[in-house]
């Protein structure tokens, strides 16, 4: 005798095999999807986000290769600068923050907190 069950994502009733957990592929992975979208995000994926995020808004707010921008429209936009891959010490001996090939040196000009924004050069590698 077979035991009815159901669907764990649309709760239909079950036809076919006795293991059989969901109705289609489409049922199987929103059920999915939604069991992962419970759990809490993961250290790695909240870091990698985060990177992503300030790469894409460095990259956007930079397409001559140098800018100067204030410091509160980044960050209005989720920029995080406490997430960045590496740095580089101009000779001057300004810090400069890289997220991948896009840096971010924060300075602040008349009570105002801005970034200078730089792309990558070769010559940083020396």
């Amino acid at each position: 005798m077979r035991l009815h069950k159901n669907c764990l994502n649309c709760d239909k009733e079950l036809i076919g095999r006795t293991d059989k957990k969901y109705c289609d592929p489409q049922c199987k992975s929103s059920h999915q999807y939604k069991k992962e979208k419970e759990q809490p995000e993961r250290f790695y994926n909240k870091v990698d986000n985060q990177l992503r995020l300030n790469r894409k808004l460095l990259k956007e707010y930079n397409k001559a290769g140098k800018a100067i921008i204030r410091s509160e429209v980044l960050i209005r936009e989720g920029f995080d600068p406490k997430f960045f891959t590496h740095f580089w010490k101009s000779k001057k001996g300004d810090v400069y923050l890289f997220i991948y090939e896009y840096g971010f040196l924060k300075k602040t000009e008349h009570s105002v907190e801005k970034f200078v924004l730089i792309k990558w050069q070769e010559y940083m590698s020396k």
